[in-house]
């Protein structure tokens, strides 16, 4: 087996997309596969950028000169986030995700804190554990919105945000979780529908709504996030089923609006933390966290 650095291109971003769809097609819980998964722009575009700003944290598994795994990872400001790690499923039981998460952690060596998102697969939970990594069991929120539930959102208001917004999305970040997103931002701008921003002299916050998910939330209070979280379920499209993706139980005010929308609530997953709390009021990015 030869384990490489990930390349800043077409070809490495599309096997890692092939990799991952596989391997979390292949979960006991998943829904069963009608055809090949859809390109997703974010994912090919996510691990480009990755390529580019963590090449140390970011590599590719072969055998037999094919790609079998990959694993992402990316250091901020002293937060170290593991963003995928996958393996073919022909491939897993032979020590290939052992090999991959070695050298993502070896990227993130110094840092005190670290984060990720843990499907529900026991061997990934085994192996995230004994990385020594808290693990918090996840909830998420699926269904369609109940607009005869939306009221009027008060004197709270939010407002459309773009590049000027980064001082305060970055503040916002260090704040929750002792690190700025950084260039992660520019990512999310350029491949999320819109970016909602409330700044007040009580506090400020922001989230990322991408189609009908919730992508990323943080403020600096429950009740600025409550707003956030209910303007963008708002906005879903009539019709789409909503998704708001790895709640704790730090995240009931988010899990309070869903159920008040008419959402449903499931399990799913793990939140992984090593050196840390689970930041809160946040909604976190399972790519970028």
């Amino acid at each position: 087996m030869l384990l490489r650095p990930l390349q800043d291109s077409a070809a490495d971003a599309e096997a890692v997309r092939h990799i991952s769809a596989a391997a979390f097609a292949s979960l006991p819980d998943a829904p069963p596969v009608t055809g090949p998964p859809p390109p997703s722009v974010f994912q090919l575009a996510r691990t480009r950028h990755l390529a580019r700003t963590d090449p140390q944290g970011c590599w590719v598994a072969e055998l037999a000169g094919e790609p079998v795994g990959a694993a992402l990872a990316l250091r901020r400001e002293g937060v170290w986030v593991l963003a995928l790690l996958a393996v073919l499923p022909q491939a897993q039981g032979k020590g290939v995700g052992r090999l991959l998460l070695e050298r993502a952690l070896a990227h993130g060596r110094g840092c005190l804190r670290g984060m990720l998102c843990a499907s529900p697969s026991p061997a990934a939970v085994r192996r995230y554990r004994l990385a020594g990594f808290t693990l918090h069991p996840a909830m998420q929120l699926t269904g369609r919105v109940d607009r005869s539930r939306l009221v009027d959102p008060g004197d709270l208001p939010v407002h459309p945000g773009n590049t000027t917004h980064r001082h305060l999305l970055d503040s916002v970040d260090r704040r929750l979780r002792g690190a700025a997103h950084g260039p992660d931002h520019e990512l999310l701008l350029a491949h999320c529908e819109e970016v909602l921003v409330a700044d007040t002299l009580a506090g400020s916050g922001y989230c990322y709504r991408e189609g009908s998910e919730v992508r990323l939330l943080a403020a600096t209070s429950k009740r600025i996030a409550t707003r956030l979280l209910r303007e963008a379920l708002a906005r879903v499209p009539e019709g789409v089923e909503a998704r708001v993706e790895a709640l704790t139980a730090e995240q009931e005010w988010a899990l309070d609006v869903g159920l008040e929308l008419g959402l449903s609530v499931e399990t799913r997953g793990y939140l992984g933390l090593r050196g840390m709390r689970p930041p809160a009021p946040y909604i976190p990015n399972g790519g970028l966290l």
